[in-house]
């Protein structure tokens, strides 16, 4: 241990207070602390926290004289997990933990929301490699003693000490991953929308579109004449016979034209496209192979597609494999295509497939299938493929497009207010997927309708409350809260984020309510102040108001819904977790609030002469449904999982509806209290509801939207639940059975009138479509075809034009150090998004260590970390990689300062996609000889 050492231990103590839990290296350092003071340290963790553990360590750790102990404790770092603080230490160089304080500062002022939002058991898993094995281990014991709240709270404590430099993304994947709506407040980086990697050092990111788009779910096998249920399924493939309306919309496809297949929900439209798979594959000549490709947007139907493919074609020698968002980190697309004759995969694959020239072109396919393809429109996955599609069409190229199928239950009319408005945006549906065909059954009808049953129709308006108490309560604790918040705003006597008072009172127990809440703290995440930690106090303040906001606006919906006392609960149950987490002044506050009118509202909530009319409409038509057919078979669809969970304990303690064992289906996401379906439970409730009897109602949201498979039922009720005509058509779709019946049951005078309105929009729908029929091909062709041109010249002018390049050459300044590290004539991009610097002299200016944790990817293997040479800067720089049969530095722009060498004006990117300068493409004969050279040199330089 060197004197200067010591003085930069002492210097970089703040780093080792925040980071390190001293508690966790003690028995490493056993040869160099006494009992008592580990006893010591022990106890001021107990009394005060790890931070003043920490401080209390390192002041004995300083003292030390003994020989060894600064190895000892970088051993003991290191042994303990703590391999961030090691590195650091080791070097002298703490910016990777530095550059993780905006995360810490970020999460510090999300932790009311993550708290009240997050599952910790569910996430633990995922992000066990950022926290320290006895850290897991407390979360888990603080979670069976003191509840979810409590271990999402000791959660973020360990977060807030990591030393792990990914654990803000690792935590945005998991995230995702659980389907959580925190994700969307856990920014961790603003460029996320691009498919493309800004840089191969940081792990590839997932990407999510933003618009809403309608799923249709897989059918149960198909409906083939010979189909069974999942139960009695054989064990061995055979053969499926199909039905002649099968046939029938089989047909143009099979005789090679474009088309969109047009039936209904449970038909068995994955069957026909089995039969139009099986046919094109086998009309090529000897010599000559086939090759397709089905797009399948959600996950469940992505690997029901798979299955049902792979059974189908297994048993004729062909060659089937899927590629999903799951996998297509672990595999090669480029192999899978080439050596498969049917590629499942989900649409985006395909899209950064296409970006970054993996795939040269969709010539390489001969067939292209896409489910729910009605989802063809604007940004979706679906119309940026066929933009490439089109583009190739109509630019005259002479590569071979593949043949297009589009399958859906509805085609939908979109905005259209008249037939002609509906055959034009069905047209416009035609054109993105250069079809001239809607396949729709004519000819064997009457064999469709004994398959598919359309049930009737039934609206139920039914009366509010006269007066609700519960309703007045909870409003004026909202008020009270919003109030609380805006004295923070005028604290701070600004008019940032003026917009919080916007929304008035009377949106209380509103979805727009919520959007709002969401969209505060979205803007709260991003606030900033010169005091920084009056910055984080005013930012944790606000979301915590506005997570008891949006809990309070929970339970007014609940309330509307279903009854008081489930609101009550739902809030009581909140309330409990708050207290068993350990709360600070703010939430004390707005629990007492909450508890000085608990009395009123549980005297409220048991009183008879609340009970909801919604519920007493319910339990009326479910009786007389049942004593009318004791076998009736029901989903019930309603908004938000609280309300299902809501209903079903409304069921279960009713004893006039008790006899039917409710169970309930929920989506996979998560959010505030309720936790999703993981997609093995899910299956299991949809296998027991098929199978199971006695099990005679299931309570869902709108499931189908993830493409999960329901089992026949003769009575679908819509509980204030109504979408547009494509959604309509879906839900509908679950009464299979003969007879069946769907009622609208709302208090909305509104709704019904817009399900009346899907209902003539569905008519107007159909009759468009046989308008269509009737139009000759050629002049339909022709329709298609300037609308495609119109679309074209219009999708051309709406992109962004790209900046003139910056011809002027600048400077490459080290960010940490300022010391030169190349001009911009000297960089070269590689594939688009990566870039490099050619060169003799840049090699003298960058060091190399073997990279922890070495990567392939497409035609690149990360190698190793290239640093700053001077000794004392070390700033990282990006990584050392091989490139085909080069190797080189592949270098960040967020790691240099840009200077303008006429000016001396400098700047800073964090993304090269910021920094305009004229952008010239690798060239593989730069990296002949000498420069060929410098790289093979450059890793010589590996420590």
């Amino acid at each position: 241990m060197t004197a200067e050492q010591r003085r930069n231990l002492h210097a970089f103590g703040d780093y080792v207070r925040k980071t390190l839990d001293p508690t966790f290296i003690l028995s490493y350092m056993a040869p160099w602390f006494r009992d008592d003071e580990v006893q010591h340290i022990q106890a001021e963790k107990n009394n005060k926290g790890p931070t003043e553990a920490a401080s209390l360590f390192l002041q004995f750790l300083l003292e030390l004289q003994e020989e060894g102990w600064f190895r000892g404790f970088l051993d003991a770092l290191n042994q303990a997990g703590y391999c961030g603080l090691c590195e650091a230490i080791e070097s002298w160089d703490f910016q990777k933990i530095e550059k993780l304080e905006e995360y810490r500062s970020l999460l510090r002022r999300l932790q009311p929301e993550f708290k009240t939002t997050i599952n910790p058991k569910d996430i633990l898993p995922e992000i066990a490699e950022c926290l320290i094995s006895q850290e897991c281990e407390e979360i888990l014991q603080i979670c069976s003693s003191k509840g979810l709240m409590a271990g999402a709270e000791k959660m973020v404590e360990c977060l807030l000490r990591s030393d792990k430099e990914n654990w803000p993304k690792t935590l945005k994947l998991a995230l995702e991953k659980e389907e959580s709506r925190f994700s969307e407040l856990w920014m961790v980086d603003k460029g996320a929308e691009d498919v493309k990697m800004k840089d191969l050092e940081d792990d590839e990111m997932k990407t999510c579109d933003v618009q809403i788009f309608y799923k249709e779910e897989p059918e149960n096998q198909n409906l083939s004449q010979n189909s069974c249920s999942s139960s009695e399924a054989p064990h061995t493939y055979s053969p499926l016979k199909p039905r002649n309306y099968q046939l029938e919309l089989a047909l143009p496809a099979q005789n090679g034209k474009n088309t969109i297949i047009c039936a209904p929900t449970g038909c068995g439209k994955t069957f026909v496209s089995l039969l139009i798979c099986e046919h094109h594959l086998k009309k090529f000549p000897q010599g000559r192979k086939g090759k397709v490709v089905f797009f399948a947007i959600q996950l469940p139907v992505y690997e029901q597609q798979k299955s049902v493919f792979s059974k189908h074609f297994e048993r004729l020698g062909y060659k089937v494999a899927g590629i999903s968002g799951a996998t297509s980190d672990t595999v090669c697309v480029e192999q899978i295509v080439e050596n498969n004759d049917i590629i499942i995969l989900t649409p985006q694959i395909l899209v950064n497939c296409l970006t970054n020239g993996t795939i040269p072109s969709l010539s390489v396919f001969t067939l292209m299938i896409f489910d729910e393809c009605h989802n063809t429109s604007k940004q979706h996955p679906y119309n940026v493929i066929m933009f490439n599609y089109l583009d190739r069409k109509l630019g005259g190229s002479s590569d071979s497009l593949p043949q297009v199928i589009g399958l859906t239950a509805s085609v939908g009319v979109g905005d259209a207010k008249n037939k002609a408005e509906a055959t034009e945006y069905i047209c416009k549906l035609c054109a993105s997927l250069d079809t001239s065909v809607i396949a729709t059954v004519r000819d064997n009808l009457e064999e469709l309708e004994e398959v598919v049953y359309k049930p009737q129709k039934f609206f139920r308006k039914v009366e509010l409350r006269t007066t609700d108490r519960f309703k007045c309560i909870i409003s004026q604790l909202m008020m009270e809260i919003e109030s609380l918040a805006k004295s923070i705003f005028e604290e701070l006597g600004t008019v940032t984020l003026g917009g919080l008072f916007q929304i008035q009172n009377s949106n209380f127990g509103t979805q727009k309510y919520e959007q709002w809440i969401v969209k505060v703290q979205k803007e709260c995440a991003v606030f900033q102040m010169p005091d920084k930690d009056k910055e984080s106090r005013i930012c944790k303040a606000l979301f915590s108001y506005m997570s008891h906001l949006r809990i309070y606006n929970d339970a007014l919906i609940i309330n509307e819904h279903a009854r008081m006392k489930d609101a009550l609960d739902y809030l009581k149950d909140f309330f409990r977790n708050i207290r068993a987490a350990g709360f600070d002044e703010i939430e004390q506050d707005l629990t007492q609030r909450f508890e000085e009118k608990l009395q009123e509202l549980e005297s409220i909530s048991i009183d008879p002469s609340n009970e909801n009319p919604k519920l007493r409409d319910l339990c009326f038509i479910l009786q007389e449904e049942y004593h009318l057919n004791p076998e009736t078979r029901t989903i019930l669809f309603v908004k938000t999982r609280a309300l299902v969970d809501a209903l079903k304990k409304w069921i279960k303690e009713n004893p006039k509806l008790s006899f039917l064992k409710p169970s309930i289906l929920t989506g996979r996401g998560k959010t505030n209290q309720n936790i999703g379906m993981t997609l093995p439970a899910q299956k299991c409730v949809l296998d027991t509801f098929r199978t199971d009897k006695d099990n005679k109602i299931l309570i869902t949201t709108s499931v189908a939207d993830e493409g999960i498979d329901i089992a026949q039922c003769n009575l679908v009720i819509l509980y204030e639940y109504v979408g547009n005509v494509i959604k309509m058509i879906q839900t509908r779709g679950r009464g299979r059975a003969r007879g069946s019946k769907c009622f609208l049951l709302t208090a909305n005078a509104d709704l019904i009138d817009k399900e009346k309105m899907n209902m003539y929009k569905e008519e107007m729908m159909n009759g468009a479509i046989l308008i269509l029929q009737t139009w000759d091909e050629a002049v339909f062709k022709e329709k298609i075809h300037q609308i495609q041109i119109r679309e074209k010249i219009i999708r051309d002018n709406q992109g962004k034009p790209e900046p003139v390049p910056d011809k002027k050459t600048k400077k490459l300044l080290c960010k940490k150090c300022k010391a030169f590290a190349c001009y911009t004539a000297d960089i070269r991009m590689v594939e688009n998004c990566h870039f490099t610097v050619v060169g003799d002299a840049f090699r003298e200016r960058f060091v190399s260590k073997l990279h922890p944790k070495p990567k392939s990817f497409g035609n690149i293997e990360k190698r190793a970390k290239i640093y700053c040479a001077r000794p004392d800067c070390s700033h990282d720089w990006g990584i050392y990689v091989r490139y085909k049969a080069f190797e080189m530095p592949f270098i960040k722009i967020e790691s240099f300062v840009v200077e303008d060498i006429a000016t001396g004006v400098q700047t800073v990117h964090a993304k090269w996609k910021d920094f305009n300068f004229e952008k010239l493409s690798f060239d593989a004969a730069e990296m002949a000889g000498g420069a060929q050279d410098l790289g093979l040199q450059g890793m010589g330089n590996l420590e």
